[in-house]
């Protein structure tokens, strides 16, 4: 099998291309920078720029998958221009690719898989969300994550199988929103943001990646929900990364106000709730490895790639002595 993927070098693309290799799964991928184009047996890097529909069609030979991750991180203040780009990145993307693929013979390819977000959900607190949910948040980030899967769906057109994966809180230490919840708690500033009761739903980096990987080889189609089987609160969530730090939690919660005078627009995603269900990609027969969050924690503060240089320096003193 081949995969092609897009956004291959970004914090999920790099996890699912190790899924791919670990399954003997060779890849092609997409990148808008020519440096970053490596020529390997199974992996295989090829230039586009979606923002001029450019691509080189030549990184659908021996395809039988695509996987679409393209898009501008949401974690950036939300100014007018920025707001542009989030959605124009995301369409921009999926319009080349429709284009392109209505260029080169397709019959090949039985499985399209998207990235999209829980956001679509609306903020609640109570409701419990599956992928049955047709309300979208009336938020801008409803608003991308809507336009989003539309321009996902004009995929079907071509024959194959079209999957979306509603991506949750993506816990790793090697980017996303982990590493920024932990610096105050590191530095002895960590609190809860508002009431601390809001939901977020999360999934543990590796368990995201193998959810593509599974989707793609067992063909599946429709709407699956990218998070863990034990979503948290805001609270919990902060005072079980404190503990596997060891750090204390002694802080009052940061109201509303605050966050928004530092973040903008962008604070939104500290404070929206929303609690998502994982039944769906379970019941076609995956199983996480990390079902809950202070198991997914302690192996991610504990594996070797997040492990702090100063850390290592005390480990290897350990080791020796």
């Amino acid at each position: 099998m081949r995969i092609l993927i897009t956004g291959a070098t970004g914090l999920v693309g790099s996890a699912i291309v190790e899924q791919c290799h670990k399954n003997d799964i060779a890849v092609n991928y997409l990148t808008t920078r020519k440096s970053k184009i490596t020529s390997e047996p199974k992996f295989q890097g090829y230039y586009w720029n979606p923002n001029k529909g450019e691509i080189d069609l030549e990184c659908f030979n021996g395809v039988s998958a695509i996987i679409n991750l393209a898009g501008a991180t949401i974690s950036k203040r939300w100014t007018s221009s920025y707001k542009k780009k989030i959605i124009s990145s995301r369409v921009n993307s999926l319009r080349t690719l429709h284009t392109a693929l209505n260029k080169v013979d397709s019959k090949g390819i039985t499985s399209f898989v998207s990235a999209s977000a829980i956001g679509r959900y609306p903020d609640s607190l109570s409701n419990f969300y599956t992928e049955d949910e047709t309300e979208v948040d009336d938020s801008f980030l409803g608003e991308v994550v809507k336009i989003w899967e539309n321009e996902t769906d004009k995929f079907k057109s071509f024959g194959f199988n079209v999957a979306k994966v509603r991506i949750g809180l993506v816990m790793s230490c090697k980017g996303g929103a982990l590493p920024e919840m932990a610096k105050p708690i590191k530095n002895y500033v960590g609190a809860a943001f508002g009431s601390g009761q809001q939901w977020q739903s999360w999934v543990h980096i590796s368990d995201l990646a193998r959810i593509f990987v599974f989707i793609v080889a067992h063909n599946l189609e429709g709407v699956y929900n990218g998070v863990g089987p034990n979503p948290v609160t805001n609270t919990k969530l902060v005072k079980e990364i404190a503990k596997v730090l060891d750090r204390p939690v002694i802080l009052p919660n940061i109201p509303k106000v605050v966050m928004k005078i530092i973040l903008g627009k962008m604070s939104y995603l500290l404070f929206a709730s929303q609690r998502v269900s994982c039944k769906k990609i379970e019941e076609e027969g995956f199983n996480f490895v990390y079902p809950n969050v202070c198991v997914a924690l302690e192996a991610i503060y504990k594996s070797k790639e997040c492990i702090e240089p100063s850390s290592l320096g005390a480990l290897s003193k350990e080791y020796l002595s």
